[in-house]
């Protein structure tokens, strides 16, 4: 199964190069690379000796500014200081920008020209303060003329201050001020909404580009918004590398873009006027040489900065109130060790100050809960460069993991599922047949061996369909539930790798569901059912999104329709059983099918996916997989094909259509957690390292009072052993207060403190750990009945530390 790793914005222009996506790690702390002055990139152009101001008219300065007077033909100091901040622009950024000029002239022109029809456009404002839908606005528009910013004087302030972006028919984001087309419906998202981040955040990376361009003169490559908000990478001239000295003039430099106010202008360019434009940049060649379509693409213009850009963005600069950068950091071009080392800045901005300051109190409880943190002073895991991006689980880290995979696996005898195992390993040919080896090959481990070429596995999915399809199979079996929690690889880039959330070696919850049509419903509501279960014990509330047919996809309409029309009918069964609306990504689905991505929230409230439903009807034809159907009294002439040697039907490249009495499954794959490594990082920053009784570690720790009592506290710790709970013991020099100090740093769920009373009575002094008034002086409990609580909490898999 295939999972979305990337923390780009979707369908930005950055995001169309997978491997940049996959060297920009998600989370803006990690350092791409460990020396961020170390640099091998190629000198930026220089200022020739004609090199002129940003505009023509200021290249003549006046004999008299601000006040202070040419002294023998020579700049004043009040002149030369200001030219020392404002220097001259090389000739690459005047040309670039000269030429957008002209086109977008000419293109203005043209839009002016147009015929102007009126049009029929609805407002859609979302919800009211009190959660109830807005009554939808009619406005009078005409086309290539009216545009969604326009119509924000008609719609309340307190909607209309806190607009990002505008959506049309909830498909595709719209610049505020860029016309309309064609009639359709409008919405507006705040920055509070993901999207609406999203686009503030792109914006704001390219202010710091503007600002990073005029201060190095540098070649920007790409500047994405990521999960806290944005970097830009970029090439200096040669021997330079980005200082936190850089960062107050950046941030300076930025600010006056603020107070400029300068709009974003949207321009749509040929690959002609593209090279052209971006003749000077290998990194801007790059894209539009192996990343355009041929019709070209739009670049976006905000003050002296032209950059190549999807969009869409902000309506100008001004909106930015708040602006600091982060960190920075080197990295390489797409993410490949072998080309251009560039420089890295990471920011993040906001439409309001208090914004940034929750922002920098939400970082100092994030660095806090960081699971790299956490993990290694509870000993959990650790990495080695010697195999880079996969764990070492240490016993503690292991006892968690296999609570995990306990859990799971009780809800698998009670739901249905069967337990497999498959091949790390496979020869090239079953990933040929797949289709994964045309398009996921860079991203899969190879080797050869007996001049025969293999891959690790990355997903089991091809794996499962040889292990259906190895005998007959009849109705009767169906659904037939496979699970399987083999190890995968996949070779995720080195400037990727972070934590337990990025690695190359992982396992994961992977089941395939293979079900008739008929079935399709009833799995997919028991799978949300199991969503409930499992996310309902670790306190996560979720959220769905349906994917639906993405304008390239495989297969007949009319199996769509269906498969749409079912996953609907499940998804409008659980909203109307209280259980929250569902969101619709139009467009966004597999190519093999239709999908379901769930996001769960963190204590943080922070978003994650980690479940998927994707539906697929292309592997179970690919593999020509079949199933006997009721109508098949007996055994049809139409018999599948006897296997080759290898396993695989010899006419999988050209599947048949299934004879008399035959059918072909509908393959769903599933995942709940998703990869346990990512998994376990998301619950250890969500508990910040106090862990459920059930998943701890760290269940129970005995102190004694004195040493004689020594042989009660490890009578105790066998007894609880005795009864599969986790105790340790404290019987070393260090006083009673220190022993109990250490432990609760150390998280324990409980402390036992025992002396001659407890010894005498059979009982233990408990210190619950989330229970502030048993830590001066616990509760007496009798040692029986403790344990009898002991065992309810673990079974009950309770959160509420409390016996």
């Amino acid at each position: 199964m295939e999972t979305e790793t990337n923390g780009e914005a979707a369908g930005s222009y950055e995001a169309k190069n997978d491997m940049a996506i996959r060297s920009a790690a998600a989370d803006p702390n990690v350092e791409p690379r460990s020396n961020p002055h170390a640099t091998t990139s190629p000198a930026a152009p220089k200022p020739t000796k004609t090199a002129r101001k940003a505009s023509e008219s200021a290249s003549k300065p006046p004999d008299k500014a601000n006040g202070a007077l040419k002294i023998d033909g020579k700049p004043s100091k009040s002149q030369a200081q200001q030219q020392a901040a404002n220097p001259p622009l090389p000739d690459f950024i005047l040309d670039r920008n000269r030429l957008f000029d002209e086109l977008k002239q000419k293109r203005d022109a043209e839009v002016l020209a147009k015929e102007k029809p009126t049009i029929n456009v609805v407002l859609d404002l979302g919800l009211d303060k009190n959660g109830q839908p807005r009554p939808a606005m009619p406005v009078a528009a005409k086309a290539w003329e009216s545009t969604p910013g326009s119509f924000l004087k008609h719609v309340e302030k307190d909607v209309s201050a806190d607009v990002v972006i505008a959506k049309v028919d909830g498909k595709e984001l719209w610049d505020l001020d860029r016309p309309l087309e064609y009639e359709c419906r409008v919405s507006y998202l705040p920055f509070s909404s993901a999207e609406g981040r999203n686009v503030f955040w792109h914006s704001s990376a390219h202010v710091l580009g503007e600002a990073a361009e005029c201060h190095y003169n540098c070649l920007l490559s790409h500047g994405p918004p990521v999960e806290q908000g944005f970097f830009y990478d970029m090439a200096l001239p040669e021997g330079q590398g980005v200082k936190e000295s850089d960062w107050p003039p950046l941030e300076s430099k930025a600010s006056k873009f603020f107070k400029e106010k300068q709009p974003f202008e949207r321009l749509h360019v040929s690959i002609p006027d593209l090279k052209k434009m971006f003749s000077y940049s290998k990194y801007k060649m790059y894209y539009i040489e192996n990343l355009l379509p041929p019709e070209g693409s739009t670049v976006y213009k905000c003050g002296t900065l032209v950059d190549l850009c999807l969009g869409p963005h902000i309506q100008n600069t001004g909106k930015i109130k708040a602006f600091q950068i982060m960190k920075n950091s080197s990295c390489y071009f797409r993410g490949d060790k072998n080309d251009d080392s560039l420089q890295r800045i990471y920011g993040v901005a906001f439409p309001d100050k208090k914004l940034m300051s929750d922002h920098k109190k939400f970082l100092d409880e994030a660095k806090e809960r960081d699971h790299r943190k956490i993990g290694m002073d509870q000993e959990l895991f650790f990495f080695d460069e010697l195999s880079p991006g996969s764990v070492f689980m240490l016993p503690h880290g292991t006892i968690i993991f296999n609570a995990l995979q306990k859990l799971l696996r009780s809800e698998y005898r009670k739901r249905g599922y069967q337990e497999v195992q498959s091949p790390n390993m496979y020869d090239a040919e079953l990933w040929k047949r797949s289709g994964h080896w045309q398009h996921y090959a860079d991203d899969m481990f190879t080797l050869e061996v007996e001049k025969r070429k293999w891959a690790l596995k990355p997903m089991n999915c091809p794996g499962h369909c040889i292990m259906f399809g190895h005998r007959e199979r009849s109705y009767r079996e169906l659904p037939l539930r496979m699970a399987d929690f083999g190890v995968l690889h996949r070779n995720e880039a080195s400037g990727a790798l972070n934590g337990l959330t990025r690695v190359r070696k992982f396992q994961q919850d992977d089941t395939h569901i293979f079900c008739t049509q008929d079935q399709i419903t009833q799995e997919i509501e028991g799978l949300f059912d199991f969503l409930k279960c499992v996310y309902g014990l670790f306190g996560f509330p979720f959220k769905l999104k349906f994917s639906t047919r993405p304008e390239k996809y495989m297969g007949d309409i009319e199996t769509w329709n269906i498969a749409e029309a079912k996953l609907r009918n499940a998804l409008d069964s659980f909203s109307a059983a209280g259980n929250g609306q569902w969101e619709l990504n139009e467009g966004d689905g597999a190519f093999y099918g239709p999908k379901i991505d769930i996001e769960i929230s963190d204590a943080l409230k922070r978003d994650f996916q980690c479940a998927t439903i994707q539906l697929d009807f292309q592997l179970p034809q690919k593999f020509a997989l079949e199933y006997m159907t009721a109508e098949s009294a007996v055994k049809s002439n139409s018999a599948p094909s006897e296997p080759s040697s290898d396993g695989l039907p010899p006419t999988a490249a050209n599947p048949k259509v299934p004879g008399p009495g035959r059918a072909r499954p509908v393959m769903i794959h599933r995942a709940i957690i998703g990869s346990f490594e990512r998994f376990m990082a998301i619950l250890t920053e969500h508990f910040a390292g106090k862990w459920p009784f059930w998943l701890s570690p760290r269940q129970i720790l005995v102190i004694p009072v004195t040493p004689i009592i020594n042989d009660y506290v490890e009578e105790v710790q066998r007894l609880l052993k005795a009864n599969k709970l986790l105790a340790d013991i404290d019987v070393s020099g260090n006083t009673m207060q220190k022993k109990i100090r250490t432990g609760q740093l150390q998280q324990y769920n409980f402390i036992f403190v025992v002396g001659a009373q407890e010894k005498e009575s059979r009982s233990v002094n408990i210190r619950n750990r989330d229970d502030k008034e048993t830590q001066a002086k616990g509760e007496l409990v009798a040692l029986d009945e403790a344990i009898s609580k002991l065992k309810a909490l673990k079974a009950e898999r309770r959160l509420l530390n409390s016996i």
